[in-house]
């Protein structure tokens, strides 16, 4: 037993615990009497929870100083390491901290720092809980990209705020952007500064001003209107929820910052339980606002940095001696279990009220978490989180983002621009003793009243005042509508307003209300006169030759097999069994008559004997059947139809030819499509319209629409004011389909950011972060919800058909068409002309015949030529009957005595050729 005694004596180390009371000194300035309560409330906390310090107390020793005397602080410093203190807190001011760290670190006594500090030099004994500035500088760094600002300002007032936003000004991703850099002027108020911003144009803001001055810089742009629904202002304090916010929260301003200290059920209970508040207060509510606005970054890690040192204390208690001893300035002999507990501390992991408190190789706390916070009618809300390794994650909710955006918008007026243009906005015809927004009417005022009711919002329409659309010129700069959203004189613009990847990069648009292309409006043709001999036109000349010459081809090829088969010729007097002749019907007359008869469907007198005629004839009969058949079918067509010449039907005919002109609106997305277009047709049209003497391209649709109707000019217009044009004038129409696609949208400034939704996944969990315009959402809803029950297209109707005599022209269009069956002389008169044709030839025919049959007769008997036509033509007068008596011919004639004349021969001889005659 003795020798076991002996044995630990000598080789096991002597442990002591630590003493009852271990002593830490507290040096803090006038003026921070915060956190020199929050030192000894620290205290207390850590003395009461028995699992940091198990058979120990920390006792507070606290020192007060004059600000800025680094003479007084080196003398306190010394005072308490003379009294045998564990560590030294404080003070918060450069000049004394640096002279309280001088001392410590030759003395090797922990020196706890909770304060900003910029220097990069780290002494082996300062330990600060604080933020790397480096770390820091990359937070403000992430969210501006992450908010991908084009143009944004830096203002600051302290000197030291440029160190702090070092790392946001040197990155390369600021060279692409503009950006403004501006100090406020010491003494100085910040209306003259702010203001100077605003007539810039700018409205996402840096701003870098102590804690206590955000308020009153906040206020002061309030002030100057620089506080609308489309600034933006990011606040570098890590404190903005000590700030007392309430006077911006309705005005739907995006004010937004970082916080440290973590806001958790179980650490606010800490701070309810130890830090009471320094005035007295009426209710818990109060009492708890009062506290958790006293909670500074300083305050928390103060807290922080009384836990670490008590953590480090009892661990190092469990294994070596610490035993705190008085140290004296003159003898500079140091602690030596200084180096031990400092780097001890550098080592561990607690939790405190500002998340994890670890530190890095160098003895920095370069890894932390940062909370952003955004400014909603409800308050500071926790929109996201900010870390040194995964960056910045925004997870604001598409609901709350919804909700903020409905309530900016109630009962608020806003401002809205537009131009006049049928039927979107239009002058009432009285509106000379009209006042503001009644003197308006159309379509898209119909639609702006219809979303303020679903909105419950109030508005203020004004005409554009260079009545223009917006388009941007060579130097980036806009004009028209979407100028004076970038300037701020609107909240919103509407009326035929298009979507387009230009105007999107500066302005923010809703949903689209209607959809639409670009389509082409010209005179409508007219209509073409029927020709004299229009009944014709069913078959073409080419098959008109055709059936001309299968008539011709016909009719000899029937003439020639009647010719060969032999039973075609018969006997042509069926009495005389034994004919001397025989006869055959198809001569080549004849022929010809019977397939003129055949052709007109009329039949003639001959009929076909022979199989072999009867085959030709049947196949005629069904070629014919066929063709006029056909012939009947499209001649009711070509008669009943009056066609329409246009000399375009698309835009390639207007592309290939020169004579007609063609062109746009000068200001205005159509133009900037074709110029930009790549498609060979659209690129030739662009080349003509640039180049085209005098000017194609016109100020609005209105004289687009005029220079149409004086003939020989195209215009390339939206596809849906093309309807209304031609809804109300018939002269008019549209031609081809569609060129594009695209939509009108409600354009509102751009506000909270210019990105798009984002949807982000992070551990498995779907994160909807919403951007853009604060009213975008909002008016995208009820444009929705209006499209869902039919509103909008009921507006349609409204404007494009029942209004101002839209129903006319079609009115108009249906009686042409009702009347077209009906046909006129130009339809048929063709057909009298060839009527009258074959009349005069039949009447040319008879005087032929009447003259060739009274010359015969007249040689015949041996009389005038002249008397013969005129006893011919008497007997034809008179019209005395359907009969006519033969005359005979003068052998045939009896004697004067009354005696018949008999031939030599006894019978009469009756040639061949007389028989068949």
């Amino acid at each position: 037993m003795l020798t076991l005694i002996v044995f630990c004596l000598l080789y096991l180390p002597i442990t002591l615990p630590l003493p009852e009371d271990i002593k830490i000194g507290g040096i803090f300035e006038l003026g921070d009497e915060v956190m020199a309560q929050a030192f000894i409330d620290a205290v207390e906390k850590v003395n009461a929870d028995g699992k940091l310090l198990k058979k120990s107390r920390l006792l507070a020793v606290v020192e007060k100083i004059e600000r800025h005397d680094s003479f007084q602080a080196s003398r306190k410093v010394c005072e308490l390491l003379g009294e045998g203190v564990a560590a030294i807190f404080g003070p918060q001011s450069g000049e004394c901290n640096s002279a309280v760290q001088s001392t410590c670190n030759v003395l090797e006594v922990p020196h706890m720092e909770t304060r900003w500090d910029y220097s990069s030099r780290r002494d082996n004994h300062s330990l600060n809980l604080y933020p790397y500035p480096t770390a820091l500088g990359k937070a403000y760094l992430d969210f501006v990209k992450f908010k991908d600002w084009k143009t944004f300002a830096v203002l600051y007032e302290e000197s030291d705020a440029l160190v702090r936003l070092q790392e946001l000004l040197k990155d390369p991703f600021i060279r692409e952007r503009k950006i403004i850099v501006r100090q406020f002027m010491p003494g100085q108020e910040y209306r003259k500064l702010l203001k100077e911003l605003g007539r810039s144009g700018i409205k996402n803001i840096v701003l870098d001003v102590p804690t206590n001055h955000i308020h009153t810089a906040l206020k002061h742009a309030q002030q100057v209107d620089m506080m609308s629904e489309y600034h933006n202002y990011f606040l570098t304090s890590l404190d903005i929820d000590t700030v007392d916010l309430e006077d911006f929260q309705y005005g739907g301003t995006n004010i937004s910052g970082y916080r440290l200290v973590e806001q958790e059920m179980q650490h606010t209970s800490v701070i309810n339980q130890v830090w009471q508040p320094l005035s007295p207060v009426h209710n818990q509510r109060d009492f708890e606002s009062t506290i958790l606005r006293n909670i500074t970054t300083e305050v928390a890690l103060m807290y922080d940095a009384v836990k670490l040192l008590a953590k480090a204390l009892n661990d190092l208690d469990q294994g070596q001696k610490i035993r705190p001893r008085p140290l004296s300035c003159v003898t500079e002999e140091p602690w030596v279990h200084g180096i031990s507990l400092i780097n001890y501390m550098r080592m561990i992991n607690i939790k405190g009220l500002t998340s994890d408190i670890k530190f890095d190789q160098h003895g920095v706390r370069s890894d932390f978490k940062l909370k952003v916070l955004e400014l909603t009618h409800e308050g500071l809300k926790e929109a996201g989180e900010w870390n040194v390794h995964t960056g910045l994650n925004l997870t604001s909710n598409y609901s709350r983002a919804y909700e903020e955006a409905i309530q900016s918008l109630k009962n608020k007026t806003l401002t809205v621009t537009t131009l006049l243009n049928a039927p979107y906005t239009m002058l009432k015809k009285n509106a000379d003793f009209l006042q503001g927004n009644d003197k308006y009417e159309g379509f898209c005022i119909d639609l702006l009243h219809e979303i303020s009711k679903l909105l419950k919002f109030r508005y203020e329409i004004k005409l554009v005042e260079d009545n223009s659309y917006g388009q941007k010129n060579d130097y980036n700069e806009w004009n028209g509508m979407i100028r004076e959203l970038m300037d701020g004189k609107a909240d919103l613009a509407i009326g035929d307003l298009t979507i387009s990847f230009d105007r999107e990069e500066v302005v923010d648009f809703t949903m689209p209300f209607m959809n639409l292309g670009i389509s082409i409006l010209f005179k409508k043709p007219t209509k073409k006169m029927p020709k004299l001999f229009s009944f014709l036109s069913p078959l073409s000349l080419e098959v008109w030759v055709y059936m001309a010459t299968a008539f011709l081809g016909v009719s000899l090829f029937l003439f020639i097999v009647a010719r060969f088969s032999p039973y075609e010729w018969t006997n042509p007097h069926p009495c005389n069994q034994n004919p001397d002749i025989l006869e055959n019907q198809f001569t080549l007359l004849n022929t010809l008559w019977f397939t003129v008869g055949c052709l007109m469907q009329q039949g003639s007198e001959l009929t076909p004997r022979a199989m072999s005629t009867r085959v030709v004839a049947g196949i005629w009969w069904f070629f014919t059947l066929i063709m006029v058949s056909s012939y009947t079918a499209n001649l009711a067509a070509f008669l009943t139809v009056e066609r329409l010449v246009s000399p375009i039907e698309s835009a390639d005919d207007l592309a290939k030819q020169t004579k007609i002109q063609y062109g746009c609106v000068l200001h205005g997305t159509t133009k900037i499509f074709f110029r930009d277009s790549s498609i060979p047709t659209f690129k030739r049209m662009w080349t003509f319209m640039e180049s085209a003497k005098p000017s194609v391209f016109v100020e609005s649709n209105e004289k687009g629409k005029e220079r149409v109707k004086q003939g020989n000019y195209a215009f390339l217009m939206e596809s849906t004011t093309i309807e209304y044009v031609v809804e109300r004038d018939c002269d008019l129409t549209q031609i081809g389909g569609l060129l594009d696609s695209k939509g009108y949208g409600i354009a509102t400034p751009s506000g909270r950011n210019t990105q798009q939704t984002k949807v982000l996944f992070k551990n498995t969990k779907l994160i909807i972060i919403v951007t853009g315009s604060p009213y975008r959402t909002a008016l995208s809803s009820a444009i929705l919800k209006l499209q869902e029950t039919g509103q909008i297209h009921i507006l349609k109707e409204k404007w494009w058909k029942e209004k101002t005599g839209g129903v006319l022209c079609t009115k108009e269009d249906s009686t042409t068409a009702s009347s077209a069956n009906a046909l006129g002389l130009a339809n048929v008169g063709g057909v009298f002309v060839v009527l009258l044709a074959g009349l005069g030839i039949a009447c040319i025919i008879a005087v032929i015949e009447f003259i060739w049959k009274s010359r015969k007769v007249a040689t015949e008997e041996r009389e005038p030529l002249c008397l013969e036509l005129c006893r011919e033509l008497k007997f034809a007068i008179t019209c005395g009957g359907s009969t006519k008596p033969i005359r005979k011919k003068r052998e045939q004639r009896q004697p004067e005595n009354g005696l018949p004349f008999m031939p030599l021969t006894g019978f009469n001889t009756v040639t061949t050729k007389e028989a068949i005659s």
